[in-house]
C-alpha cells in the first residue's frame, strides 16, 4: 500500500477536505483553497454550507460524487473520530488527519481499524503544484 504522502503525488489524486469552509482564520479555509490552487481536485465537506470558495459543498462524505483518494480531516479532535468512523463504514482508508485534530482516540482508531493514514504533518507542505509535476 502506497504512503499518504506517495498517493498524494498521483496525478489522478482526489482529496476530501472534510471541515472545508470560506472563513479565511480557518484551516479548513486555506487547505481547501491551497490545494485547490495548485491543481488538484478536491472535494470540499461542510454540512454548514451550500458552497465553498464558490464550489459545490458536500454535507457528508457519503454524499461525495466519488471516492477520494484521500480523505483530509480539518476539524476537531471529537469530530474528527465522527469523521473517521463515517469513512471507514464507506471504505476510505486512506486518511490524512492534520494536527489539532488528532486525539489520542482517534490515533487509536485509525490504528486498530487498520487504516493508512498520516498525522500530526500538514497536506500544504506535503502537497506540490500539479503543474510543477
Amino acid at each position: 500500500m502506497n504512503s499518504i504522502p506517495e498517493l498524494l503525488k498521483d496525478e489522478n489524486a482526489t482529496v476530501a477536505v472534510v471541515g472545508a469552509t470560506d472563513d479565511p482564520r480557518k484551516y479548513g479555509s486555506v487547505i481547501y483553497r491551497d490545494l485547490k490552487r495548485k491543481g488538484f481536485e478536491v472535494y470540499p465537506i461542510n454540512p454548514n454550507r451550500p458552497t465553498v470558495d464558490g464550489d459545490p459543498a458536500y454535507p457528508s462524505l457519503a454524499a461525495l460524487p466519488a471516492e477520494p483518494t484521500i480523505v483530509n480531516v480539518v476539524v476537531p479532535p471529537a469530530t474528527a473520530l465522527e469523521v473517521l468512523v463515517a469513512a471507514n463504514r464507506l471504505g476510505y482508508k486512506n486518511v490524512w488527519l492534520q494536527p489539532g485534530a488528532e486525539s489520542p482516540e482517534s490515533l487509536t482508531y485509525l490504528q486498530v481499524e487498520d487504516f493508512n493514514y498520516l498525522a500530526n504533518a500538514c497536506i500544504m507542505v506535503q502537497s506540490r503544484s500539479r503543474h510543477a509535476q
